[in-house]
C-alpha cells in the first residue's frame, strides 16, 4: 500500500464506520478498486487496526460521558464488588455488552472464517443488499422507543448479541447494534450512542488480536514504511470519523435508516452486476 491507498482507504473508514453501510466491506471495495493485493496479512491487519482511530473520536466526542462515574452511595451493606458494579456500571455495561463479540469473533478468527471473509467482495455485496432492504422497513418495525428506557445488563447483552451478526463483511457494526438498540425498545439516538461507545471496546480488542497476530507470524511486516502507513490511517480516520459521526446522530434521529438503505442496495447492486457480467473492481490491474 502506498501513501495515496492509505488516505483514500482511511477516510472511507472514517466516513462509514458509524454509518450503518459497513465499513468494512467498503474498506474491501475501496481496496479492490485501487487494486490493493487481497489475502496480505498486512493488508487484513490495516482494516482493522484504523478501524481503532476511528473509534477513538467517541472517546474524545463524548468524553464527558466516556469517564463517568456513579459517585451515589451504594445500597448500606453492598459488599466491594457490587459497590464497585454501582460506581462504574457504565464500564460494566460495555463488559456485558462485549463478552458475545469475543466469543464469536474469537471462533471466527481461529477457523479461518474472518479471513476468508474479509477477501471477499461478493459476500460485501450480497450483504449490502441484503442489509439495504431489511433498512427500508427497520423504522417502522422497531420505531417504538422511549426516553425512559435505559442500557441495563439484558439490553447491553442482548445488544451484544446483535453486534455479532457484523462479524460478516457488509453488516455493519453500526446497524446490527442501534438496530438491536431499538429491539429492547430504545430510542434512535440513544441506541446510536450506545453503539459508539461499544465500538470501543470492541474494536480495541479487534485490534489488539491483530498487532499480536502479525508480530507472532511474522514481524517483518513492521518495516518503517508500514508502521508510517498505520500510523497515518488511524490519524485520517480519527478526524474524518469526528466529523461524519456529529452528522449522523442529528440525520439518524431526523430521518431514520431509509437513506442509508437505499444506498446500500444501489452500491451493492451495481457490484453484483458488474461481477455478474465478469467485470473487475480494479480500476487497475
Amino acid at each position: 500500500m502506498d501513501w495515496i491507498e492509505t488516505i483514500i482507504i482511511s477516510i472511507v473508514e472514517g466516513l462509514t464506520e458509524f454509518l450503518p453501510v459497513s465499513s468494512t466491506g467498503h474498506m474491501i471495495i475501496a481496496q479492490n478498486l485501487l487494486g490493493v493485493p487481497q489475502g496480505d496479512p498486512f493488508v487484513h491487519a490495516f482494516t482493522f487496526i484504523i478501524q481503532f482511530g476511528a473509534i477513538l473520536s467517541v472517546v474524545c466526542l463524548y468524553w464527558k460521558r466516556f469517564f463517568q462515574f456513579d459517585n451515589t452511595p451504594a445500597p448500606e451493606g453492598s459488599s466491594l464488588l457490587k459497590r464497585l458494579k454501582h460506581k462504574y456500571y457504565f464500564y460494566w455495561l460495555l463488559i456485558v455488552g462485549v463478552l458475545p463479540a469475543v466469543i464469536i469473533g474469537l471462533a471466527a478468527k481461529k477457523s479461518g472464517l474472518l479471513d476468508w471473509l474479509l477477501d471477499s467482495v461478493e459476500v460485501v455485496a450480497v450483504m449490502l443488499v441484503v442489509g439495504g432492504i431489511f433498512m427500508l422497513f427497520c423504522d417502522k418495525l422497531f420505531n417504538k422507543g422511549s426516553d425512559a428506557n435505559q442500557v441495563n445488563e439484558k439490553r447491553a447483552f442482548n445488544i451484544g448479541l446483535f453486534q455479532c451478526i457484523s462479524v460478516i463483511p457488509g453488516v455493519s457494526r453500526s446497524m446490527a447494534t442501534i438496530v438491536g438498540g431499538m429491539t429492547q425498545g430504545l430510542t434512535r439516538k440513544r441506541a446510536a450512542e450506545f453503539s459508539f461507545f461499544l465500538a470501543v471496546p470492541t474494536m480495541a480488542g479487534a485490534t489488539l488480536l491483530d498487532l499480536l497476530d502479525l508480530l507472532k507470524e511474522d514481524a517483518s511486516w513492521a518495516t518503517g514504511h508500514n508502521i508510517a502507513m498505520l500510523v497515518l490511517g488511524c490519524v485520517v480516520a480519527f478526524v474524518v470519523a469526528l466529523l461524519a459521526m456529529k452528522w449522523f446522530v442529528s440525520f439518524l434521529t431526523k430521518y431514520g435508516f431509509k437513506a442509508f438503505g437505499i444506498y446500500r442496495i444501489v452500491v451493492g447492486g451495481i457490484i453484483i452486476i458488474l461481477l455478474l457480467t465478469g467485470h473487475s473492481l480494479a480500476m487497475v490491474d
